[in-house]
């Protein structure tokens, strides 16, 4: 690639735009004038961010070399996505830390799980003022298109491309990024719209209303009460939430079509049908288990297992009841499919529906070829929003090799959860799992009395699963290549 150059403004202005997102609570203030006091909190890490921000944009030295091999300018890109999600994370845990409401380590591990759209917190929301409340959410609802995303809505410019793909945007849905970047706001702003408008007429109040909207829709999870979405005992309110839940978690390509009034490609697409497949498979066993082994009706069984699995698979985490009692068979699914996760180019976390559908399709094309005697190669296709791709060796690598990195770090990430949290190992993979798919759903293990290891943990894997493995290991690994060769010198 020539002429790639990595330029302080282009840092500068992700950062501008960290220090707006932690400023815009504030609008809070002119509905709730009695926390007022903590417009400090806000107004301080705001300030740092966009002065820090403005003084990079006006100095540009740092530049790359004239010419970058494409391996290089993946690499320059990961660093680039690795220090706007730090950056983030600091500045967005800055007004839980300078507020005392909460210790530095749980701030950390709040905007984490904000950015990242997990939902896991260690914050009592029933004493929490309403300007944090609409923080968490807002970090959700931003952290669900992410930084870059928002950065080209607002100012494209020559790496837009590479660094949309880096933070893990696979679909350019129209003809130019900006444009993309455009049909993906205006679809996620109408969505929001509707969703808030929903809610209230569905009984919520207008602030619980445009919180849990957001959180539906960036697939996060934060509620504004101690029970989730269980709290209202309303149907219609569930009825909403699974609708955002969907949403949020199908590709935004795949959401395109769908607006423009193309329903017959959009139900064409494979990662659409397979998960209408799973979830047909999953509610009915879930409510049955419920039902016979909780003493539940079986229509309070079906209502309870689809909106938890839809939350589950959506990767949201919002809930309607506790865990604690619930199956092995029904935990089990609820497990599996947060493994599983949404669909790719959505909000959504976890492997990918995309993922796992394929990875059906490489075992059953192994299978006919092994059962063929006379040995044929089989023509490969799936259908993506864009329409049919073909399945090559390439793509079977790729996907292979994330499921099984994937897996091996929720192994890990499990064992080392148990060594610090004294959980069962049922309940350290579940949590793990959480964290991982940054679902947000929890068996009790991630609360205001977890040690600071296990949260370190929790924060690792929400990392890791929001900006994808492969994103992290290109972007560390190029950093730690640049490091050398300055101390070489």
């Amino acid at each position: 690639m020539k002429n790639f150059s990595i330029e302080a403004h282009t840092v500068g202005k992700l950062m501008l735009l960290i220090g707006l997102i932690v400023l815009f609570p504030l609008i809070v203030l002119t509905a709730y004038p009695e926390e007022m006091r903590y417009a400090s909190c806000f107004l301080i890490p705001a300030f740092l961010s966009i002065a820090s921000a403005s003084i990079l944009i006006l100095f540009k030295k740092h530049r790359a070399p004239a010419y970058l091999s494409r391996r290089d300018s993946a690499g320059y890109s990961g660093l680039i996505v690795l220090f706007t999600w730090g950056w983030g994370v600091v500045i967005g845990a800055a007004p839980f830390f300078i507020s005392g409401q909460l210790s530095a380590v749980q701030s950390v591990f709040e905007a984490v799980s904000g950015f990242t759209t997990t939902g896991l917190s260690v914050m009592d929301v029933s004493k929490t003022p309403a300007i944090f409340l609409f923080h968490r959410s807002f970090m959700q609802y931003c952290g669900g298109l992410g930084f870059i995303m928002m950065m080209i809505f607002f100012a494209a410019n020559r790496h837009s491309t590479i660094l949309y793909r880096a933070e893990g945007h696979p679909d350019k849905i129209e003809a130019t990024i900006r444009k993309t970047a455009a049909s993906i706001v205006a679809i996620y702003l109408a969505s929001l719209a509707a969703g808030t408008i929903l809610y209230r007429l569905a009984g919520m109040s207008f602030f619980d209303g445009i919180n849990h909207a957001m959180c539906s829709l960036s697939t996060g999870g934060f509620s504004t009460k101690l029970d989730s979405i269980g709290a209202f005992h309303s149907l219609p309110v569930e009825f909403i939430t699974i609708a955002l839940m969907l949403i949020g978690t199908t590709n935004f390509a795949a959401l395109l079509l769908l607006a423009r009034g193309n329903i017959r490609s959009f139900f064409k697409i494979s990662e659409v049908r397979f998960l209408i497949l799973l979830l047909a498979v999953a509610i009915p066993v879930v409510a049955f288990s419920l039902s016979s082994e909780l003493g539940m009706g079986l229509s309070e069984g079906f209502r309870r297992a689809s909106v938890d699995l839809i939350s589950a698979l959506s990767t949201t985490g919002y809930s309607t009841m506790s865990y604690s009692h619930w199956p092995d068979l029904a935990v089990a699914m609820l497990l599996l499919l947060m493994l599983i996760g949404g669909g790719i180019g959505s909000t959504a976390g976890g492997m990918k529906l995309e993922r796992i559908y394929l990875l059906f399709r490489f075992v059953k094309t192994t299978i006919r070829r092994k059962l063929n005697t006379r040995n044929h190669m089989f023509a490969d296709t799936y259908v993506r929003a864009q329409g049919d791709v073909s399945i090559d060796e390439a793509l079977r690598e790729d996907t292979t090799s994330f499921i099984a990195l994937y897996l091996s770090v929720f192994t890990l990430g499990s064992l080392l959860l148990v060594a610090s949290s004294g959980a069962s190992l049922t309940e350290a993979m579940f949590e793990f799992a959480s964290s991982l798919g940054t679902v947000g759903l929890s068996m009790g293990v991630t609360s205001p009395s977890a040690s600071n290891l296990t949260l370190f943990i929790e924060i690792a894997g929400m990392l890791l699963g929001r900006l994808e493995l492969f994103i992290v290991m290109i972007g560390l690994s190029f950093g730690w290549k640049q490091i050398r060769r300055r101390l070489r010198r």
